[in-house]
C-alpha cells in the first residue's frame, strides 16, 4: 500500500487499528514479566473472583502498575500533541520545555516540607511547579524578539530544566530526603496503587477529554493564528484552556510516575505521518498510540535484563534521543 493510499483509509479503520495493537500490547504486558503468568490467569483475574498467588500479583501489583503506564502515556502524548499544535514548534514536548522539570521541584520541597502530604496535594504541588517552569521557559522566550523559535524556546527549556532539576537535588540533599525524591525521578511505574490511581486518573481523564473538545479549534490554532482571529475564534481564552490542560496532565504526569521525556515528542510526529494534520484525528490517535508506547516500554524494561527491571525512563530516553536529533536534524518536517 502506497503513503497516498495509506493517508486517504478513513479514520475509523486506523482508530480500530491503534486500539487492536493497543489491546494486543495490554495483554503483552499482563503476561510477561518476571513472574510466570499465563493467559487463563489474566483471564480469571480480569473477569472471575478466583484466588491465588498468581492472580493477586495481577491484580494488586501489575494490572495497576500497567493502567499507570497507559494514562501516563496518553497524558504526555497529548500534551506534547498540544504543545506542537499551539506553538508550531516540532520540537515542543513537557519534559523538553521545562514542564516536568518543574512538577519535579515542587514534588521534591513538597517532600521536604510537608512530608505528610497525600497524593492531591503531591498532585497540586505538581501542577504549581509544572506552571512555573513553563512560564519560566517562555518567559525566558519573550524577552528577545524572535524568542518563540523552536530552536530557541528549546535551549530555553534546557537551561530551565537543568536549574530546577539542580533545585530539586539540592533540597533533596539538604532535608535528607534524597532517597524519596529519586524514587519518583527514576521515571518508574514500580510500585504504583489502586488508591495513587484513583487520585490521579480523573484529572488525566478530564484533561483528555478537554482536548478531544477543543480539538477543532486548536487544528485551526496550529495553521494559522490570524484565520482563527478572522472565524471569530476567542483564542486568547482558548489558549489559556488548553495551556492549562498541558499542565494539568504534565503534572499528572508527574506525581504518579516521575519524569519521562519524549513521549509528547515522538507520538505526536508519528501519529501525523498516519492521520494528517487535524487535530480531531491526531488527539485521539496520540492517547491511544501514547498509552501503547508506555505498555511496550515498560514490558521491554521488565523483560530485557529479568528479575532486575530496567527503568522505564531509560528505556524511553533511548528510544526519544535518537528521534529527537533527528527530527532536529530535518528541521521538524521530518513527517510533514
Amino acid at each position: 500500500m502506497t503513503k497516498d493510499k495509506q493517508r486517504n483509509l478513513p479514520f475509523r479503520y486506523k482508530l480500530l487499528a491503534g486500539i487492536l495493537a493497543f489491546i494486543g500490547m495490554f495483554v503483552i504486558a499482563m503476561v510477561f514479566g518476571a513472574a510466570d503468568i499465563t493467559m487463563r490467569d489474566l483471564w480469571l483475574a480480569l473477569t472471575s473472583t478466583a484466588t491465588g498467588e498468581k492472580i493477586s500479583i495481577i491484580r494488586e501489583i501489575r494490572l495497576p502498575r500497567e493502567i499507570a503506564g497507559i494514562f501516563v502515556g496518553a497524558a504526555l502524548a497529548v500534551a506534547g500533541a498540544i504543545m506542537q499544535g499551539m506553538t508550531r514548534n516540532p520540537l515542543a514536548d513537557p519534559g523538553l520545555l521545562g514542564l516536568t522539570a518543574g512538577a519535579n521541584a515542587a514534588l521534591a520541597i513538597t517532600l521536604a516540607f510537608i512530608p505528610s502530604a497525600n497524593y492531591l496535594g503531591i498532585m497540586i504541588a505538581c501542577l504549581i511547579g509544572a506552571a512555573v517552569g513553563a512560564m519560566m521557559v517562555f518567559g525566558i522566550g519573550a524577552l528577545k524578539k524572535g524568542g518563540f523559535s523552536p530552536l530557541r524556546i528549546v535551549l530555553a527549556g534546557v537551561a530551565v530544566s537543568t536549574f530546577l532539576y539542580a533545585l530539586a537535588q539540592g533540597v533533596g540533599i539538604y532535608y535528607k530526603v534524597s532517597k524519596d525524591i529519586s524514587m519518583w525521578t527514576a521515571g518508574g511505574l514500580i510500585g504504583t496503587s489502586w488508591s495513587q490511581l484513583q487520585i490521579l486518573v480523573p484529572f488525566i481523564s478530564m484533561g483528555v477529554l478537554i482536548s478531544l473538545l477543543l480539538s477543532r479549534q486548536l487544528t485551526i490554532l496550529s495553521l494559522n493564528e490570524e484565520v482563527a482571529v478572522g472565524l471569530g475564534q476567542k483564542t486568547t481564552q482558548i489558549k489559556t484552556i488548553l495551556f492549562i490542560v498541558i499542565i494539568l496532565l504534565a503534572a499528572a504526569s508527574v506525581a504518579l510516575v516521575g519524569d519521562i521525556a519524549f513521549v509528547g515528542l515522538m507520538v505526536p510526529h508519528v501519529v501525523r505521518a498516519i492521520v494528517g494534520t487535524d487535530y480531531r484525528y491526531i488527539i485521539p490517535m496520540s492517547a491511544i498510540s501514547g498509552a501503547t508506547f508506555m505498555l511496550l516500554a515498560d514490558t521491554l524494561g521488565r523483560t530485557i535484563n529479568s528479575p532486575y527491571e530496567t527503568p522505564v525512563a531509560a528505556i524511553v530516553a533511548m528510544l526519544g534521543l535518537p528521534f529527537f536529533l533527528f527530527i532536529v536534524h530535518k528541521g521538524g518536517k521530518t513527517f510533514s
